[in-house]
């Protein structure tokens, strides 16, 4: 495989050293600043184009190849999590240490190992061969930066995509989708001494939550399996001594299908006066037989990745192209405490990214994508 001409594990370190927490558009702008630049020095012909959204940027990257050729597109973000509780952690958050063979911090598989990978194997790429790499903020609250880039993506002809999150370099073929719903019950406010008086809407909202665990309408999928919903964040009240005129519950379903039946759901429930949807993501699936999956260098897995990724906004805009979740990292230690990518990863993922660039066959827009030449693990199969 070919050998990444950037240090990874330098890049990957100073990444990870950057807090880059999801809706600080300034400082995840400057991270695409960074990573621009950096590729830029080794790839000068690089054409970047910015988006302009305040609250949300992206950077697009991509060889000066003819536009009317498929481009394999490399999708990533730099936004993170919050370090929570850093007094928990054996090591700094943000001090990207390189110890035991792996670098620690907040982000080091989620997701800079695959950002760093991915930008090692676009600085290797031949000016002619079509590929992109799209670099995303805020997904970790909802693929907003995705979003935000999805009608740039639009106008190219993409002939596959790879999304390097943390799946230990194997490839995973699709995952759920999200809805999420701030679900709110409205009551009528009184002193505590005297509820009657009032009408108590953190007991309509337990009342619907306490029977939503049965009732509803959760289906499953033969690849990516059951539903599921989870009341993440409930708040209500005031006070001890005042009667809650106002409750909500921010629910998180993993869906499998289009979210309509479960938002009405909710709506139609007669304690529920309001249901605003904060995301809603399709999911994502991608056939085991398709000839570019099976040319990749990596074997696919039989299951879904348990999160969602920005795949769920780029499946939208890519008229049918192939995607796949692939890349180095844990997906254990994705937002946990003491979180870290294993180096051989990060250096294994960057050559087999650069590998299957170099073999992209990036066949004119209006023909059928072709997958990639001459991959050995193709026979292997």
């Amino acid at each position: 495989m070919t050998a990444p001409v950037l240090d990874v594990v330098a890049l990957v370190r100073e990444l990870v050293g950057r807090t880059t927490v999801s809706g600080d558009a300034a400082a995840q702008r400057d991270v695409l600043g960074t990573l621009t630049d950096v590729l830029r020095s080794h790839a000068p012909h690089l054409q970047v184009t910015e988006g302009r959204d305040r609250d949300h940027p992206w950077t697009l990257l991509r060889t000066p190849a003819d536009p009317g050729r498929r481009q394999l597109l490399l999708a990533c973000h730099v936004d993170t999590v919050p370090a929570a509780d850093p007094g928990a952690w054996q090591r700094d958050p943000f001090g990207a240490d390189l110890e035991e063979g792996r670098v620690w911090g907040r982000g080091g598989s989620d997701m800079k190992a695959g950002v760093v990978a991915a930008a090692a194997a676009l600085a290797t790429a031949d000016p002619g061969t079509p590929v992109a790499l799209l670099l995303t903020s805020d997904e970790e609250i909802g693929s907003k930066g995705a979003a935000a880039a999805a009608a740039a993506v639009a106008e190219l002809p993409v002939g596959a995509v790879v999304v390097p999150e943390a799946t230990g370099n194997q490839v995973v073929l699709g995952h759920k989708g999200a809805l999420w719903l701030a679900v709110r019950t409205a009551g009528r406010a009184a002193h505590g001494s005297t509820p009657e008086r009032g009408h108590n809407a953190v007991l309509d909202l337990v009342a619907v939550l306490g029977r939503a665990g049965g009732a509803l309408p959760l289906r499953s999928d033969a690849f990516l399996g059951t539903e599921t919903w989870n009341p993440g964040v409930v708040a209500g009240g005031t006070v001890p001594n005042v009667v809650p005129d106002r409750a909500e519950a921010v629910v998180d379903m993993r869906t499998v299908a289009a979210g309509e039946e479960l938002l009405a759901w909710w709506r139609e429930q007669p304690e529920v006066a309001d249901v605003e949807v904060r995301v809603d993501l399709p999911p994502v699936g991608t056939p085991a037989d398709d000839p570019w999956v099976a040319s990749l260098p990596a074997a696919a897995l039989p299951t879904p990745a348990t999160y969602f990724t920005d795949a769920s906004v780029l499946v939208q805009v890519v008229a049918g192209a192939p995607i796949v979740v692939w890349g180095p990292g844990t997906p254990a230690v994705m937002h946990a405490v003491d979180e870290y990518v294993e180096v051989a990863e990060v250096e294994q993922a960057a050559a087999a990214f650069a590998d299957v660039v170099t073999r992209w066959d990036g066949a004119p827009a209006g023909s059928r994508p072709a997958p990639s030449r001459g991959s050995p693990r193709a026979r292997e199969r």
